[in-house]
């Protein structure tokens, strides 16, 4: 189809210093969790986003000394020739499709803990180091801010000869350049201390050195956070944020603005933020300088992105999150196909996997960070070598994935779901407070179903095992999902309790009635907990979570939720009673012990609501399994193995590429050259 002569605009040139970028679109620098150790990993990721059409294609964070290390976590490296060597496959991956690469040199500061390198910490002032660690990152004097500037500079050096197009100067998310600039790290009393003109110094020295550095074949990126969220006593939009872009304005080639404080506030789930959230506090970067400006706010909509181009927001599209969800959404867009976007549902997965320092993953697309281990294409899937039928059971998340891979592959399938509705869990899921985007896992799927003319889709067609083997079908997958256990047994109480009287997330759902006081009890540790919790307190009722973990909804820490989610709870007068595990419910009170000192309380209770283990929905399967039968027979998904809807949805795509052929033991590794022996090694550390 034509593309709709309302996105044009997204589809102009735009000059950034030396080198112009062929569209709007903006791959802005995201980690993905493969790192120095994983290059041709992470060549194929950005190749597929530049294949996809993003104009500009970015790096994640690269080190440019070893005293910036962020080990365990995955983060590129630019401090040695085989450096150079390796990163050039990403900038060739990039250039490959026309596109423009970018790399993001970074230094940490006190944000990094070196635990590979074991390097003293550095910082403006000497404070202790960001994360959990014993240790301090040491003042840096002017020897050290001189060989800083060394390390800039040479990492620039290094990025050119990789045949990187944009190179950036990294002020952003309370790294070491950005530490210089607030207040709330720099305490220094010389030249780079004390007023903003002072603080700012070694920013405007880093852009002159990498300017000076690349010459006219690169262009100079700063990325810079104009607000840290932390009020007047921190940098703010309103103030020295909007000072530092007046004193530097014309200096770079190209501003990338965002807000910062922690990465949470620059990545902000859907639950807690809409799209372009960021806007307020970026908008008065355009008026200020006449370098192009690009910016993040989890755009998917085409016309939203127009909106920011005409109203002088910013020159291009910003986007991590929904490139990795859709990394051809630009082409899309382009094509007249904007109907097939898979729109990033904001669940913050793939922060999750940063923060587990593991590769990159998607709750909408499963092919991320598997272009090139497993070799898989998010447009593209090998057709299936004979003419064969597939029946998938179930309609949530896994048997969606499974249906439309199935019949991408050319397969005859139908899908039957017993409910009349298809969704499965995201029909429930996506009604709790600020997860209304979850419903687009269903809603894309079931629309690029409806596209396939060998996909046929049942719903209200409960079946039961004499269906199936009357079906006649080649490949029985079933998808029939998970229950909540309602026995109490969960992460860490697993001895099973008589609880007659309480009611799990899927009685809720069905309409059951909570009384007087509620509590939750939360041995999942991720949404479903807090979500209720905010559900229940925003109807009227009094709400205790009750978690024997030390913190409320504990694993929203990897997907950079719980400071939002604990500041909404309070705001709504949830109570929290951490470290309490559950022993028993009567009448009108639970019966509580202390994880740390065994000590026993009560706690009153008109409602308990259990948040605890899921089991898997199989027993459709286990009466298959117990006959004979001509089909192959299979599970995705939740009903194999309870985990995130992300899991799920991986688990049936997997399925679905892998059927029919001989997948291998194990996915590609990246392994070291052989250069000697275990012996030889053990020889040279004696």
């Amino acid at each position: 189809m034509p593309r709709d002569s309302r996105y044009d605009i997204l589809f102009e040139p735009v000059k950034i210093g030396p080198v112009t970028a062929p569209n709007r679109f903006y791959q802005t620098p995201h980690a993905t969790g493969l790192g120095w150790q994983r290059p041709q990993a992470g060549a194929a990721l950005r190749g597929i986003k530049a294949e996809g059409g993003w104009g500009v294609v970015c790096t994640e964070y690269c080190s440019i000394h070893p005293s910036s290390d962020d080990s365990p976590f995955g983060y590129l490296t630019l401090w040695d020739e085989d450096d150079v060597k390796a990163l050039a496959h990403t900038a060739e991956a990039i250039h490959a499709h026309g596109s423009l690469a970018g790399v993001e040199l970074w230094h940490g500061g006190s944000h990094a803990a070196n635990r590979m390198t074991r390097l003293p910490g550095l910082a403006p002032s000497a404070v202790p180091a960001m994360y959990h660690l014993p240790t301090t990152a040491r003042a840096m004097d002017e020897a050290d801010i001189k060989a800083f500037r060394g390390w800039q500079r040479a990492a620039a050096e290094r990025a050119q000869r990789a045949g990187f197009d944009i190179v950036y100067v990294y002020a952003g998310h309370d790294y070491l350049p950005f530490q210089f600039l607030s207040r709330r790290y720099n305490q220094r009393g010389d030249a780079y201390g004390g007023s903003l003109e002072n603080r700012v110094r070694l920013l405007r020295e880093m852009i002159e050195d990498t300017k000076e550095a690349v010459g006219s074949s690169c262009a100079v990126a700063v990325r810079l956070a104009v607000d840290e969220l932390s009020g007047p006593s921190g940098i703010t939009s309103e103030a020295e944020g909007r000072d530092v872009i007046a004193m530097l304005a014309e200096l770079p080639d190209l501003w990338d603005v965002n807000v910062s404080g922690a990465l949470g506030n620059d990545s902000k789930s859907a639950r807690f933020s809409g799209e372009g959230y960021q806007e307020p506090h970026v908008a008065f970067v355009k008026h200020l300088t006449t370098k192009p400006v690009v910016s993040v706010g989890r755009f998917t909509s085409p016309d939203v992105m127009v909106s920011q181009i005409r109203r002088g927001i910013q020159d291009f599209i910003g986007a991590a999150r929904p490139s990795i969800a859709d990394p051809f959404l630009p082409a899309k867009i382009r094509d007249g196909r904007e109907d097939e976007i898979r729109e990033c549902i904001g669940c913050n997965i793939c922060r999750a996997a940063n923060n587990e320092a593991a590769h990159l993953r998607c709750t909408q697309n499963p092919t991320i960070a598997e272009e090139w281990r497993r070799g898989w294409h998010p447009e593209r899937i090998a057709a299936y070598p004979r003419r064969e039928k597939a029946l998938v059971v179930g309609a949530g998340p896994a048997g969606l994935e499974a249906a439309l891979s199935l019949g991408r592959r050319g397969l005859e399938v139908t899908l039957a779901e017993r409910a009349p509705k298809l969704g499965g869990r995201l029909l429930h899921e996506s009604t709790l407070p600020g997860l209304a985007t979850w419903i687009r896992v269903r809603d894309w799927r079931q629309h690029m179903i409806a596209k396939l003319p060998n996909v046929t889709v049942f719903p209200a067609s409960e079946m039961t095992a004499a269906d199936v083997e009357a079906f006649g079908s080649d490949h029985v997958v079933l998808a029939t999902g998970a229950r909540w256990r309602r026995d109490g047994i969960g992460v860490t109480g697993l001895a099973a309790l008589a609880l007659p009287s309480a009611l799990t997330p899927d009685d809720v759902f069905a309409g059951q009635q909570v009384s007087g006081h509620v509590v939750i009890y939360d041995d999942d540790h991720y949404f479903m907990g807090g979500a209720l919790a905010e559900r229940f307190a925003r109807a009227g009722h009094t709400v205790t979570v009750v978690t024997p973990h030390a913190s409320v909804s504990s694993w929203t820490a990897m997907t950079d939720e719980i400071a939002f989610l604990h500041t909404r709870l309070h705001d709504l007068g949830v109570s929290f009673a951490p470290n309490r595990l559950l022993l028993g419910h009567e009448k009108d009170s639970l019966q509580l012990a202390c994880t740390a000192s065994g000590q026993e309380s009560g706690l009153p209770c008109g409602t308990l609501v259990l948040v605890t283990g899921r089991l898997p929905e199989d027993r459709l399967h286990r009466e298959l399994s117990a006959t004979a039968h001509a089909f192959g027979l299979h599970r995705v998904g939740d009903c194999l193995q309870p985990s995130s809807v992300a899991d799920a949805v991986y688990s049936a795509h997997r399925f679905a590429r892998e059927l029919g052929t001989e997948p291998p033991a194990a996915p590609r590794r990246e392994r070291p050259p052989a250069s000697g022996s275990a012996i030889d090694l053990a020889r040279g550390l004696a």
